[in-house]
């Protein structure tokens, strides 16, 4: 064989069977890189006269006319193959020029040189033209050749069999004459781009040819056809059938489609809408996605495949016609399936199922859902797909696929592309399930976590709401509370816990329980922020007695105090927005409350702020969901609730609902509000007497207390309060110290307050039989509806409140 390093000639087989490719019919040789011949075949003699004796071992450099031919490239290195004509000596002396083609080959023994050149160069014939002609016609690929005015001239087989008409029927017609669909016009529009520019057009067709079950693609070339004196004279017209291709790369589109569009939130109904929505019209003409009632509210459906009669809830539709007219089962309404039924079996198989509707199955469709029938009769359903939805080994309902228009019936191949766009679907819908179920539970954690209503307290009038978040974010940890304190004061407290769930909702819970009973401490709003840091410190670590939660816990929190005697209100932050203070004349600040650190961070210090507020102010407290809002900048929300409260408005519930409608659309987060109007209490309902420490003093302050308990008309407490001013004062005379000082304050309960300079705290105990004293505090007690103490900045103070007769 030519190409290996063999001196024999070439000769035809020897067992008489004759091969019609006459070898001899090309010259080859060999030439390594010294330029020596290495093989020389039978061709190669007829051309030159050598035999592969003569030839072979020698150089090659003596066959050529010229030693240094002006045709071959003075190098040859790097070229993989050289063609040219070059001037050979015959054997019997005579030069020959010939047409040569060299081929550069690799291999183990070293490179050299194939070298190839016809013996005999045949000149074109008249019968040519036929053999040109059969071979068009006969070319596997779709072709016809159509002249400068667009009108077909020739067309080979395959274009007759995709046409379905010969090429007598389509002479002289152009393509739009041809082919009626706005490919065609496409189609020409490239033919006179190629005949004007001359040079060759791509483009892609799909269309539905007459006589074919099915659309089909095509990749169609247009190449300008020119003469011997280079004037285009036609375009010939070459398509190739690339359906399955294109239906592959739809199928991709479809997926890859259904993967962007399906899930775009956690919505159960909508997640299933958008199913419907993407397969429609590509995929199919009428969908429908059914589910089992049983995952409504998110409960898990039962295990295993539904056995027998099936009861599906109608959650999403789509159809190519206006109106959905083919649907039987109206949104949201629960229809039964019957065993047999395409979705019954879907169910049962756990597979898809394609179903061909026949004669004989709309006739069982008549007994059995006759309305069903009528519908399918009458929009001309053949095929329909029903797919189950499942997700985590749960069967959630079924995607029922219908094709009505588009002729092709459905297959194989369009059951697994249902099968993966329905499964995304089902695990989106399985997610909005199981979301459901959470925010259901976190919304009623939260919910009974939340005051049901705010206490009755005469300092602020308060309104205010609890907004949780889309569904999309899922419910978060805010929370708000008044907590009525001892003096008459109320405390305002407004929280944000990091993240959402029931996580959130049950730490938001912890947290207020331990700001109610820091609160009844009475503990100053910087030193409540302490022990609250403390305590969220200890949740994330395990200490204290209850179980830790998982995760870092983050948590801000705004503490505020107002006293209505006073007008005095101190505030303390922990990484909280700032509050909103609305003056009397409808002048907006927000208070530059010392920045204190998010709860949780630890061995911070928190700063307390005190103001006086004219009665009337409004106290704005509110978490960071209400400003704070995806795609707006936090400053614009500040500046947009800054214009809420500057308006004129004396209902607090007005201004809760004013700033909510301007600032929130769908919150992306939680948001608590809380909007306070101060009251100021009256001098003339505060009544203070210094204390001499002496216990002879002890008479004349109750009969002090008595005399204003008549000027205020409360004789039916004297009794009480003599009682409760004498236990109160002859404490501190025995056991605290000067300066000592009684305070009644008579709003809706009569509050009496005894201060002095001790910060020690009394406590209350029990007497013995035949003790004379340690009765006292036990009394008080028993009297009023409470007591307590509180430390001030010079002492303390130790109060009783008692409940006054209605009326």
């Amino acid at each position: 064989m030519i190409g290996s390093a063999s001196a024999r000639d070439e000769g035809p087989p020897s067992d008489g069977w004759r091969d019609p490719l006459d070898e001899a019919a090309t010259a080859r040789a060999v030439v390594d890189g010294r330029g020596v011949v290495t093989a020389w075949n039978e061709g190669a003699r007829r051309l030159l006269g050598y035999r592969a004796a003569e030839v072979v071992g020698h150089d090659g450099g003596r066959l050529l006319a010229d030693a240094a031919h002006p045709a071959v490239p003075d190098s040859l290195t790097g070229l993989r193959r050289w063609s040219g004509t070059v001037t050979l000596l015959h054997r019997d002396g005579h030069r020959l020029t010939v047409g040569l083609l060299a081929h550069h080959r690799a291999n183990d023994a070293g490179d050299d040189w194939l070298l190839v050149s016809p013996v005999a160069r045949s000149a074109p014939t008249p019968e040519d033209d036929a053999f040109v002609r059969r071979s068009f016609t006969q070319a596997p690929s779709t072709m016809a050749l159509y002249d400068t005015g667009l009108r077909l001239r020739w067309a080979n087989a395959d274009m007759e069999r995709v046409m379905g008409l010969s090429e007598e029927e389509m002479r002289g017609l152009r393509v739009t004459e041809i082919v009626l669909d706005p490919e065609s016009e496409r189609t020409e529009e490239g033919m006179r781009a190629a005949l004007e520019t001359g040079r060759p057009q791509e483009l892609g067709a799909a269309l539905h040819l007459a006589g074919h079950e099915r659309e089909s693609a095509w990749s169609v070339s247009l190449v300008p056809v020119r003469d011997s004196d280079g004037r285009i004279e036609g375009v010939l017209l070459s398509a190739h059938d690339v359906t399955e291709q294109y239906l592959a790369r739809q199928r991709l589109v479809l997926v890859d489609d259904a993967s962007l569009r399906i899930g775009s939130t956690l919505d159960l109904p909508r997640t299933a809408q958008e199913l419907a929505d993407v397969a429609v019209p590509r995929f199919a003409d009428f969908v429908t996605v059914d589910l089992l009632p049983a995952i409504e509210g998110g409960e898990d459906p039962p295990q295993g495949s539904p056995r027998g009669p099936v009861l599906l809830r109608r959650v999403a539709f789509q159809s190519v016609l206006e109106g959905c007219p083919e649907t039987v089962v109206p949104h949201g309404t629960v229809a039964a399936y019957p065993e047999g039924s395409t979705a019954a079996v879907c169910l049962a198989e756990g597979r898809p199922v394609i179903e061909h509707i026949t004669p004989a199955a709309l006739a069982e469709l008549d007994r059995t859902a006759p309305q069903r029938a009528e519908r399918m009769r009458k929009f001309g359903f053949h095929s329909v797909l029903a797919v189950p939805m499942r997700a985590r080994g749960l069967t959630l309902g079924v995607a029922t696929f219908s094709r009505h228009r588009r002729p092709k019936r459905f297959e194989q191949d369009d059951a697994l592309l249902g099968q993966e766009i329905t499964a995304r679907a089902a695990v989106c819908i399985d997610n909005a399930r199981r979301y459901t179920r959470e925010r259901d539970t976190s919304l009623t954690l939260q919910n009974s976590l939340l005051p049901q209503r705010l206490p009755e307290q005469a300092a602020l009038h308060v309104a205010s709401r609890y907004l949780p978040a889309s569904a999309g974010a899922g419910v978060g940890g805010d929370w708000f509370d008044v907590i009525p304190l001892s003096g008459a004061r109320v405390a305002l407290v407004v929280g944000d816990v990091v993240g959402h769930g029931v996580q959130a909702s049950a730490t938001m819970g912890r947290l207020r329980t331990a700001v109610r009973t820091l609160a009844d401490l009475d503990l100053p709003p910087d030193e409540l922020l302490t022990h609250l840091d403390d305590l969220v410190n200890r949740l994330a670590g395990g200490g204290g007695t209850m179980a830790p939660l998982d995760g870092d816990i983050g948590a801000t929190c705004l503490y505020a105090v107002y006293d209505p005697v006073s007008r005095r209100c101190t505030i303390a932050r922990a990484g909280h927005p700032l509050p909103a203070l609305v003056l009397p004349d409808r002048t907006v600040e927000f208070l530059e409350v010392p920045a204190g650190p998010p709860l949780g961070l630890g061995g911070l210090p928190f700063e307390s702020t005190e103001l006086e507020l004219a009665e009337g102010s409004l106290l704005v407290l509110y978490t960071d969901g209400l400003v704070e809002v995806r795609g707006r900048d936090i400053d614009e929300g500040i500046d947009a609730m800054r214009e809420v409260l500057r308006r004129p408005a004396q209902d607090l519930e007005a201004v809760c609902d004013a700033l909510l409608r301007t600032l929130l659309d769908r919150p992306s987060d939680d948001v608590a509000l809380l909007v306070a109007r101060t009251r100021a209490l009256d001098a003339s309902h505060v009544a203070t007497w210094p204390v001499s420490p002496d216990p002879a003093a002890v008479a004349e302050t109750r009969k002090d207390a008595c005399r204003q308990l008549s000027e205020w008309g409360l004789d039916d407490a004297v009794f009480v309060t003599e009682l409760v001013v004498s236990e109160l004062v002859t404490n501190a005379i025995r056991h605290g110290r000067p300066p000592i000082e009684l305070r009644l304050i008579y709003d809706r309960t009569l509050i009496c307050e005894v201060s002095d300079g001790s910060t020690t705290a009394p406590h209350l105990r029990r007497a013995r039989t035949f003790d004379e004293g340690g009765r006292g505090l036990l009394l008080v007690a028993q009297l009023t509806q409470g007591w307590g103490t509180r430390q001030v900045t010079n002492g303390k103070v130790i109060w009783a409140e008692q409940s006054l007769p209605a009326g």
